[in-house]
């Protein structure tokens, strides 16, 4: 239970590790700040956040909501009612713990949450990650006093007077990266004579991208590339059954938990390109960057063209793996010259204290009331 005198902050929002990881960063920031802080984490039933918040060492509390479907499914019908009863339990988790700040990093909890903080007149900032920003936030923008942003040019979304470029949160273990390769490796049980990519798609996995990787196993194989595959929960099975023949080159895993040595292991990377980006920054390795298509507005690609424009990193489209992952893989890992270029030049792009600069501007919210 929190003092009477205790400042006490909600941080709501999640659905993704991309929102989830973030999130529990600023709460580390703002923990670091000031230690007896009193924070509150709030997500939606079922999802990654409900099992990686707890983790870290924070409470959290799950609200019955889910996203709108663009087209016509029975998860449509319950959509009010989820909606009324997230609204309704968020007034009383509000009432109850009496937060004097309010934040939200975007998914489908952190919209009826940050909503009743509105209306309640309670300090409100949002963190939006992409460079096309979601529904969510874009639906908050309006009623919240702040906006911490990753990408430039965000004013077409947002008030101007509300937007402060901080970057992406990214977690402590990301930024230190402690530890020596040849540790990293042991962990995964990987060869340090080989050359080693690391695959992922996030924790629930990518089509395109485990598509990609399963196209060239031969390949793999015959230019004595290991891989460290996470393929996401959803793939789990079907990658096993793909790999049966090819254990010596290729491991896969539905989950990483220790990202840090996964980065530390890797010779070059390939990945999606929503929040992971901010990471991929700081490790500071040559990149792929295959943007998920199923993502509003495109924003993936807006993203990943931020980096491609500034020449630090390679993009491949899902629709052209099968054609031509392989010869950029190949590229990245034997081509000195283009590995060194990409790896320099995306290190230039890392913000390495995101987390305690949205730390300091919510905050800074109290000050200004």
């Amino acid at each position: 239970m929190a003092k009477n005198n205790q400042l006490r902050i909600i941080i709501s929002g999640g659905g993704t590790g991309g929102h989830v990881y973030p999130a529990i960063a600023i709460a580390n920031a703002l923990k670091k700040i000031d230690s007896s802080i009193d924070i509150l984490f709030v997500g939606a039933k079922g999802k990654i956040e409900m099992e990686k918040v707890p983790r870290a060492g924070f409470p959290v509390k799950g609200l019955w909501i889910s996203g709108f479907q663009r087209r016509l499914t029975v998860k449509n019908l319950l959509f009010p009612f989820k909606l009324c009863s997230s609204l309704f339990n968020s007034f009383r988790i509000i009432q109850n713990f009496k937060p004097k700040i309010v934040i939200g990093v975007g998914g489908y909890a952190s919209g009826p949450v940050l909503q009743v903080a509105a209306w309640k007149g309670i300090p409100t900032l949002i963190q939006e990650q992409n460079s096309y920003p979601g529904i969510t936030n874009r639906l908050l923008a309006k009623q919240v006093n702040k906006i911490c942003v990753v990408y430039d040019n965000l004013d077409k979304f947002f008030e101007k007077e509300k937007i402060i470029i901080t970057g992406n949160p990214v977690r402590d273990a990301i930024v230190k990266l402690e530890g020596s390769k040849a540790e990293a490796l042991a962990h995964f049980g990987l060869d340090p004579n080989k050359k080693t990519l690391f695959v992922t798609g996030g924790s629930l996995g990518a089509r395109g991208i485990n598509e990609g990787i399963a196209a060239h196993l031969d390949k793999f194989l015959e230019y004595d590339i290991q891989v460290l595959w996470q393929t996401g929960k959803m793939y789990i099975d079907w990658a096993k059954e793909k790999v049966q023949n090819y254990t010596d080159c290729i491991q896969v895993t539905a989950f990483v938990d220790r990202m840090d040595w996964a980065y530390i292991a890797a010779d070059a990377i390939v990945s999606r390109a929503g929040g992971t980006i901010s990471e991929l920054c700081i490790v500071g390795k040559p990149t792929v960057l295959m943007p998920s298509p199923n993502v509003t507005e495109d924003h993936q690609t807006a993203n990943a063209m931020n980096l491609v424009e500034k020449e630090a990193a390679i993009l491949v489209k899902d629709e052209d793996a099968v054609e031509q992952l392989f010869d950029v893989i190949q590229e990245l890992l034997f081509e000195e010259v283009v590995a060194e270029k990409l790896s320099q030049n995306i290190k230039q792009l890392a913000i390495t204290n995101a987390a305690y600069r949205i730390a300091k501007e919510a905050l800074g919210m109290l000050v200004e009331e």
